[in-house]
């Protein structure tokens, strides 16, 4: 019996992430600064880093203010990030960010503002994608209501939407020539952001469709009225799947590789009790299904380990306001027995939905030798899942 723990896809090999935290953050009118400050369940900051770390950026430098160390450490405790303390402007914080990835010298670095903790992945590979023809990247959105300069408490000349953009991090460049385009900055005012310094230094900025789930906290009202408050207090989502037995084929049970005469034929490792418990998650936040996501169309998926697919639903579940209540999972076949593997597989399933093992229910049953299952064609999986509002 062997465990697997596959990795979440990641973006491409070399990525680093500066995450911006060293500001005050008093607009937000909470007793700390905002990106310490508890939202959806977690430190605002917590969402942000889990967010690129998911996305397999390393390493991840989180800049804070002096005197924060206490408090920073206690809201990213566990993840793997290296602190550093910020400047008096955003342009010199991010420089010490880069300054301390300077060693490891990434091909590429994502700089992302912390008080922006829903982070799609869909704009990471985006803003990755684009630094192939680009040194630097950023994800934009239209500009849909009127503007206009104003005069005093007049109004002066209208301004023509069509040519702006409302620019959001986090925001992607070639790492060496950013780091460069930091070190040379002269600007007399202070850089709203890293494209101006890009630009500065005469590096040419790709637009890439942003998201408005970025929405940046800024005012009191961002956590006063919390979108979370309007979620449903807790969902519930089923999940069902089945899968032929074939010679030949590994047999992959919950995470969990048991060896047995025949194995589950499909396109990625087909684990029927992982697969049940993706749609389950995936149901209870209205996600569609799996095969929505991890289509068998796609060649990438072809004997992918279905542990990605768990991590993925259960980062989906966060990204949405809530956090796994628990899930219960029965396993239908005939053989192999289960019972002795049950263990390893809570605790597989667990550390794959990043939850205690504690919440994770492993049972099996028969069908009395009636059917597909109990002809010993194949094995099937059901799954329920509670989310919780967080």
């Amino acid at each position: 019996m062997a465990e697997r723990s596959p990795p979440a896809p990641g973006t491409a090999p070399g990525t680093a992430a500066v995450v911006v935290a060293a500001g005050a953050g008093l607009r937000a009118g909470q007793p700390l600064p905002k990106q310490f400050a508890p939202w959806r369940g977690k430190p605002v900051v917590r969402h942000s880093v889990e967010a690129l770390l998911a996305a397999g950026c390393a390493p991840v430098v989180v800049c804070i203010p002096q005197g924060a160390e206490a408090v920073a450490a206690e809201a990213l405790a566990g993840l793997a990030v290296r602190l550093v303390t910020g400047g008096a402007t955003r342009q010199l914080s991010v420089l010490a960010g880069l300054e301390a990835l300077a060693q490891a010298a990434p091909a590429r670095v994502l700089i992302h503002d912390a008080a922006r903790p829903i982070l799609p992945r869909a704009v990471v590979d985006r803003l990755v994608a684009a630094l192939e023809t680009a040194p630097g990247a950023i994800p934009v959105l239209p500009v849909v209501d009127s503007l206009c300069q104003a005069e005093a408490t007049l109004m002066g000349a209208p301004a023509d939407r069509a040519t702006l953009r409302r620019v959001q991090t986090p925001q992607a460049f070639r790492f060496a020539e950013i780091l460069a385009a930091h070190r040379g900055w002269t600007g007399a005012a202070e850089a709203g952001d890293d494209a101006q310094v890009a630009r500065s230094a005469g590096l040419a900025v790709a637009l890439v469709e942003g998201d408005e789930a970025l929405h940046k906290l800024t005012f009191a009202s961002d956590f006063a009225s919390n979108p979370a408050s309007a979620l449903q207090p807790f969902r519930i989502g089923t999940g069902y799947d089945v899968h032929r037995l074939s010679e030949g084929e590994e047999l992959w049970l919950g995470g969990i590789r048991m060896e047995h005469s025949h194995g589950l034929a499909g396109h990625s490792d087909a684990d029927v009790a992982i697969h049940a418990l993706v749609d389950a998650l995936l149901g209870a936040i209205a996600a569609r299904d799996i095969g929505a996501h991890f289509p068998p169309s796609d060649p990438q998926w072809k004997g992918a380990a279905s542990g990605r697919f768990l991590a993925h639903a259960a980062a989906l579940v966060c990204q949405a306001g809530y956090a796994i209540g628990n899930v219960d999972l029965t396993i239908i076949c005939e053989a192999p027995k289960i019972g002795p593997h049950r263990e390893a597989m809570r605790r597989q399933l667990a550390g794959l939905m990043g939850v205690d093992m504690s919440v994770v229910s492993v049972k099996a049953t028969t069908t009395e030798g009636l059917g597909s299952t109990g002809r010993r064609e194949g094995i099937a999986a059901q799954a329920v899942a509670l989310v919780v509002r967080a």
